[in-house]
């Protein structure tokens, strides 16, 4: 993004200087020495009834704008030939120019102005006003010798009407309507005006409503013009290749359509063309080679284009380039080694796209560039141990590729460097010992890199380092505080993830200066101590030293005086800390600690408080009423502690509060039922309390809750079908309460649109499974495989709050740290249902779980379950089921655990794909059923395997899961197999562990892919 906004400023300021050329040329710019006295009286009339006219308008200042305007000089004690911003004829004092540009004045420009009066106007500059021009007549038809007329940014335009007029100035040279998004000129009245306008050299109409024109009306473009600039016009359809061979044309700026496309033609050796933008639109195609014919190029600008296939050897050619911007397209293939000759090249950018290989040589070398940005590739090989150019290099940007090797000292001793960015990369280090420091660089960004050195002493003689972020490396050694008061300009500092990396408290009493840091990351690292002489770091904001090894208490005399607004402590060892003497902060996490005894209470000077997280310690007692008066508080987490007594009714007027975790403590009473209308409630968890009464009706003020878990309570309502209304409602958990009746198999089309988890199981639920229910659920259809290839966590939106949701997979009860947006589940076990499963379910081809068990449902199993393809775990286990096991189940080919146990189904159990995965538990308490993995075996022939539809078996669609996801394997289960706890013990512990077993998994999911394989192999042979 910073190479983007810095390339366009230098854009702009390319064309800045290119208006400034054509206004020079131009006869309107003012010299006090451009005419004798000869001032015409009807003209200085003229002139100073329009200046009676205007006023101006200081809202319009920007950086075109002149701190006082010229008007106000203009005075009859002075001929007005000399007044400022006005050129006069030198034999007979005609007034041919006027420039206003950048004035601010406001005025209505009406037909009858006095400005029309100045009939020999030549050139007429009015950049930068207010002027109010009307719908009806204008009056430049009267300026017959007119051939400079710039009108950009200048005002209020409607419609067409101007191009009316512009047709009767045959002899403009230069137009620039640019900046007059009012304007919609038709396609012909666009015709006519390239076609009267024999003279034109410069046409520019950026931020003009092009819409209606077809592109192809710029084929009547004059053979002289020079420059075109449409830039951010709306024009759509094909650009016609013949403009590009204009024979005088210099500047093509076609920049920010978004429905313009085309090709680039090939070129020849006489083209004149020095600039081409065309960012943001939809050329596509590849490279042409004889793009290195333009020999005057000087810009070219592809960003984010359609462009594939490779660059062309023949932009060596191009040895008058200045900028090369390719970013953002298609390209692929080695970076071709052509920059040997390209010694103006300022700007080199190539980032996002897919170029493989090693950097070429030759860019190292380039003595003038400034900008590099090589990021989002696949770039392979160790950066050059030295160099011989880059010396006035400002940005180094080559993050996110394959880089592997040093980091070597050179890149910290560029005399002109200020951005180094490295991250995401495979380097190995070590970092160099940085002989030469430059004392210009500002940020280093080396993030998720495998570099396993320590960080040299002499990279702290990098003094005015304002941003850095070694962060998830393999970092060793120790950093003091005599290091970081060497960087006395630093504001950010990010080390997390470093497992082998410490800090030394070590000479705490000398009085170390930290006078700019602003934030300080050393999270998973190994530090034992709070870090006391961060006490002199007054501009401290953000302290995050989460899982670490600090125990014990923090004193009050280690933190007194610091002005935090987040700190987090999290997944430590603290017993104590006195939150009072950080001062006001913001956001406190101490979740995952030893604290105990009463929650801290925060009154006086607390209510700018944003995020409270102290969940996973032993706090005891009630929340304090004082929490209430935090008005600004989102996040509200106290989750996984011993409190009890009620919850605060005055919790639901916090109409900011995004986050209340209240789960897995000791409360009674009912749930608030005072939330308010337009709150920001987002997520609501109360689970595993000792809460009764019925669901609070105000819940339905929360228009934008996604996640309501009241499950483990002591609840007695009916299902709450009156949540539907809710538009962002995905997670809906009220298992194992005392809910009852049956569930409305009647609800409007239109309720739980994105319900992604319904768990109603434990409950006294009766009656019918509810067919028309499972129908509206829209959120369990059609999930885009395309959209699974990114993954989404219901909760990404906050930095430090993960939402958190349990299941029961093969019959645990295990915690997802962090839910996915594709986790669709579906659990009514446990309750009193009966009648037959309804073929409805096999409708909701997205869902993974489902869990139908312990219920009295009968009849056969839905042949219409084998189209739930997603699938991953199915239990239908202790119902009444009879009748065969479908064979149309075998088609679900991510089917990872199945449960058919305690029914009455006979016959033989289906074989193939994931059937022969399964054990002899899968089945058990079925006294009619036969055949493999059973031990008894089937007396009558095995029926013929039905017919699948090719449609519902795509080969496609399995061949994309049998690489993803490894046959035999659930793709989401895997996924989440990362983030899940059990419920004994802390979570993040166990989450190591699981991931291990993750690994372990797949591994056997390979190994168990691979055997099956050799063994259809066998078999066919």
């Amino acid at each position: 993004m910073a190479s983007l906004i810095r390339f366009s400023q230098i854009l702009c300021l390319s064309f800045m200087l290119l208006r400034f050329r054509v206004q020079s040329a131009s006869p309107s710019q003012s010299s006090p020495h451009s005419s004798p006295h000869l001032c015409r009286p009807e003209e200085r009339s003229a002139l100073l009834d329009f200046k009676s006219t205007t006023h101006l308008e200081r809202f319009c200042f920007d950086d075109y704008a002149t701190p006082r305007p010229i008007i106000q000089t203009w005075n009859e004690s002075k001929d007005c030939c000399l007044w400022e911003g006005i050129t006069c004829d030198k034999v007979k004092g005609h007034v041919i120019g006027l420039d206003l540009s950048g004035n601010c004045l406001k005025a209505n420009l009406t037909a009858n102005s006095s400005l029309f009066r100045l009939e020999k106007l030549q050139s007429l500059n009015l950049f930068v006003n207010y002027f109010h021009y009307p719908n009806i007549s204008f009056g430049f038809d009267r300026w017959k010798s007119l051939t400079y007329l710039n009108l950009s940014s200048s005002g209020y335009m409607y419609g067409s009407l101007l191009f009316d007029e512009i047709f009767l100035l045959p002899k403009l040279v230069s137009l620039d309507l640019s900046g007059n998004d009012g304007l919609l000129p038709d396609n012909i009245k666009f015709q006519m005006l390239m076609h009267n306008l024999t003279e034109l050299r410069f046409l520019i109409l950026d931020f003009v409503n092009m819409s209606l024109v077809v592109p192809s009306s710029l084929l009547n473009l004059t053979s002289s013009l020079e420059h075109l600039s449409l830039s951010s016009c709306s024009l759509q359809g094909n650009f016609p290749n013949q403009v590009f061979q204009l024979p005088s044309l210099r500047l093509l700026d076609l920049s920010e359509n978004s429905q313009l496309g085309g090709n680039l033609p090939e070129s020849n050796q006489s083209s004149t063309l020095g600039y081409l933008c065309l960012s943001y639109t939809t050329f596509s195609g590849v490279l042409p080679h004889s793009i290195g014919n333009l020999k005057f190029l000087k810009e070219l600008n592809l960003y984010q284009c359609q462009f594939y296939g490779s660059i062309p050897r023949s932009l060596a050619n191009l040895t008058e380039i200045t900028q090369l911007e390719f970013s953002s397209n298609h390209l692929r293939g080695q970076i071709p080694d052509i920059f040997g000759k390209m010694h103006k090249l300022t700007y080199l950018s190539l980032d996002a796209n897919n170029f493989g290989g090693e950097i070429p040589a030759s860019i190292f070398n380039l003595t003038n560039l400034t900008d590099l940005t090589l990021s989002s590739n696949k770039l392979i090989g160790p950066l050059p141990h030295n160099i011989s150019g880059l010396s006035f290099l400002y940005q180094f940007q080559m993050d996110n590729n394959f880089i592997t090797g040093r980091v070597p000292s050179w890149l910290f001793s560029l005399p002109s460097l200020y951005h180094l960015g490295l991250q995401n990369n495979k380097l190995t280090g070590p970092i160099d010992h940085v002989e030469m420091p430059n004392l210009i660089l500002r940020e280093v960004h080396l993030s998720n890199n495998e570099i396993s050195s320590s960080i040299p002493i002499s990279f702290f003689d990098l003094v005015n380092l304002a941003s850095v972020d070694l962060s998830s490396n393999n970092l060793t050694g120790t950093i003091t505080p005599d290091m970081l008061s060497k960087l006395v300009v630093l504001g950010d500092l990010d080390l997390s993830n470093n497992s082998l990396l410490s800090f030394n408290n070590n000479g705490t009493a000398i009085n170390y200066s930290f006078p700019n840091l602003m934030v300080l990351k050393f999270s998973s690292c190994n530090i034992h101590k709070f870090p006391s002489f961060l006490r002199k770091a007054e501009k401290l904001q953000e302290l995050d030293i989460s899982k670490n090894k600090i125990s014990g208490q923090i004193h009050k005399w280690e933190i007194e005086g610091m002005s935090l607004g987040a700190l987090n402590l999290s997944y430590n060892f603290l017993t104590g800390i006195d939150l009072f003497a950080f001062g006001n902060l913001a956001l406190v996490d101490l979740r995952s600690n030893l604290l105990q005894g009463s929650l801290p209470i925060l009154s006086t000077g607390w209510d700018s408080m944003l995020q409270l997280l102290i969940s996973g310690n032993n706090f005891i007692g009630e929340i304090p009423s004082s929490y209430c008066n935090f008005t600004s508080l989102e996040v509200l987490a106290l989750a996984n502690n011993r409190l009890g007594g009620k919850i605060p009714e005055c919790l639901g007027n916090l109409s900011y509060l995004n986050i209340l975790d209240l789960r897995m403590n000791k409360f009674h009473g009912r749930i608030p039922n005072s939330f308010v209308n337009n709150n920001f409630l987002l997520t609501l968890s109360l689970n595993g309390n000792q809460l009764e009464g019925i669901l609070p009706r105000s819940l339905v003020n929360c228009s934008n809750l996604e996640i309501l878990d009241v499950g483990n309570n002591n609840l007695n309502d009916t299902f709450p079908h009156w949540l539907g209304v809710l538009p962002s409602l995905k997670v809906l958990i009220v298992r194992s309460n005392r809910f009852h009746g049956a569930i409305n198999n009647s609800m409007p089309a239109f309720y739980f649109p994105k319900l992604i988890i319904i768990d109603v199981a434990q409950n006294d639920f009766v009656g019918l499974l509810p067919s028309n229910f499972f129908k509206i659920l829209k959120g369990m259809r059609d999930i885009a495989l395309a959209d699974k290839g990114i993954l989404v966590y219901i909760g990404d939106r906050n930095s430090y709050y993960e939402d958190s949701v349990k299941v029961v997979m093969k019959g645990f009860e295990v915690e997802l740290v962090r839910i996915l947006e594709i986790f669709t589940t579906i659990d009514f076990s446990s309750n009193q249902f009966h009648g037959q499963i309804p073929d409805e379910l096999g409708e909701l081809n997205s869902l993974l779980l489902l869990n139908l068990s312990h219920n009295s449902l009968n009849g056969q199993i839905p042949s219409s379950l084998g189209k739930l393809a997603e699938l991953e775990s199915l239990d239908l286990s202790s119902n009444k089921l009879e009748g065969r096991i479908p064979e149309q189940l075998t088609k679900l080919t991510f089917l990872s655990v199945l449960n058919l146990s305690h029914n009455e189904l006979v016959g033989h159990i289906p074989e193939g794909k994931q059937f022969n995965t399964f054990s002899n538990d899968s089945y058990i308490g079925n006294s009619g059923l036969c055949g493999f993995p059973l031990t008894k075996k089937c007396k009558e022939p095995r029926p013929p395997s039905p017919q699948f539809d090719e449609e519902d078996d795509s080969t496609a669609v399995f061949e994309w899961k049998f690489a993803l996801a490894g046959y035999g394997c659930g793709l989401v289960l895997g996924l989440s197999l990362g983030y899940i706890a059990f419920t004994t013990g802390k979570p993040w512990w166990l989450v190591k562990k699981v991931e291990k077993y993750q690994q372990k998994l797949v591994g056997r999911c390979n190994r168990s892919h691979k055997h099956r394989k050799i063994q259809k192999h066998n078999q066919h042979s």
